[in-house]
Formats: C-alpha cells, sequence, structure tokens
C-alpha cells in the first residue's frame, strides 16, 4: 500500500481497568483475544514494528507453544513478517533487524516518509514514554480489559508534559474488552 501521505505510528496496546499494561511480575496472562476484536485486521494494516530492547528480547522471536490456538499462532506469524525496528543505547546487531541508537525523532520521521503501511509502536513502556514525550505518537488505541490487577506496570510513566487526546473510535467486544482510539488534538 502505497500512500502520499505520512505512515502514521500506531500505540495499540492492552491495559488492565486500573491502568496497567503488565501485571506485578510481568504477567500479560490477563489479555483476552477473542476473535471479534479482529487483531489479525490490525496486524494487516502495518508493516513494521518498532521494540524496545527489553520487549524485542522477550517477545521478538517468540514462538507459541502447541498449547496456542490457530488464531494465537496466525497472530504471531504475522507478526513476525513485519519489518522490526529495535531502540537501544546498548545493542550493535540483533538479527535483521534494524538498530536505532540515537536520532531517534529523525530516524522514526524519515522512516514514517518511506512507502508503506502504518507502524505498530509495540514497546515496552520506556519506549512509549519517550515516543509519547516526543511527540512521536499518531494514534493511541487502548485495549481497556475487566480484570484490575491491583499492581504491576503502569501504562504511562514520567510522562513531561500534558497531552489532549481526541477520542475519534470506540468499539465494545463480547468479552467485556473496550477498545478506545485517540489522535493527539492539535494545538
Amino acid at each position: 500500500m502505497l500512500n502520499n501521505k505520512s505512515r502514521r505510528i500506531i500505540l495499540d496496546l492492552a491495559v488492565s481497568l486500573d491502568g496497567f499494561i503488565e501485571g506485578i511480575n510481568g504477567e500479560t496472562d490477563w489479555c483476552i483475544m477473542d476473535e471479534d476484536m479482529n487483531f489479525i485486521k490490525f496486524l494487516s494494516s502495518v508493516d513494521t514494528i518498532l521494540y524496545g530492547r527489553k520487549s524485542y528480547d522477550l517477545w521478538g522471536k517468540y514462538i507459541p507453544g502447541p498449547e496456542a490456538s490457530n488464531m494465537e499462532r496466525e497472530i504471531w506469524k504475522l507478526v513476525h513478517s513485519k519489518n522490526k525496528y529495535v531502540f537501544s543505547k546498548t545493542l550493535t546487531k540483533i538479527d535483521n533487524n534494524v538498530i536505532v541508537s540515537d536520532n531517534i525523532v529523525e530516524e522514526v520521521n524519515k522512516l514514517k516518509k518511506e512507502p508503506g503501511k502504518d507502524i505498530w509502536l509495540y514497546g515496552g513502556a520506556s519506549l512509549i514514554t519517550t515516543f509519547m514525550n516526543l511527540g512521536l505518537v499518531d494514534e493511541y488505541r487502548l485495549s481497556v480489559h475487566p480484570v484490575i490487577l491491583g499492581a504491576g506496570k503502569p501504562l504511562f510513566v514520567d510522562i513531561k508534559q500534558r497531552q489532549a487526546l481526541k477520542l475519534v473510535d470506540t468499539r465494545s467486544f463480547s468479552s467485556g474488552v473496550v477498545q478506545l482510539c485517540y489522535h493527539p488534538s492539535k494545538k
């Protein structure tokens, strides 16, 4: 899909009702993946994934186990078919993926101007914070899951300034998940 406009950076992630993206021990077993959420459609709309080093170490080459559903296998096959950029200050090489260690704004703006589909800001939390503080997130897609974790890794930490958002879409699913889509408000 070639287009004349910039590709968008989309932050798409699951969050508990009390604002955590992981449990206290890093667990994500509370995340629901029903078919009506159509995550495969989202994955088809992106061709690039942005990872922090820790997230890439955990999920960049993840292979679901034998107990995984066919949908989960298809999702991970799609994830692994994407171009991957890993943001790290310490790595110099990681598989065949691109390493970005500095000049984040310039590198991301260059990437956004290349032909292609939208770009998924996968995370982790530190990379999300960096992108938010640099004003690089074009869309926030937060899937609020019907669970209260009580503790864990918060969705947003160390945000440097208030960021006004405009709600552009909401969807609710039979599982009780509610997806909220926001765009940054123009100042």
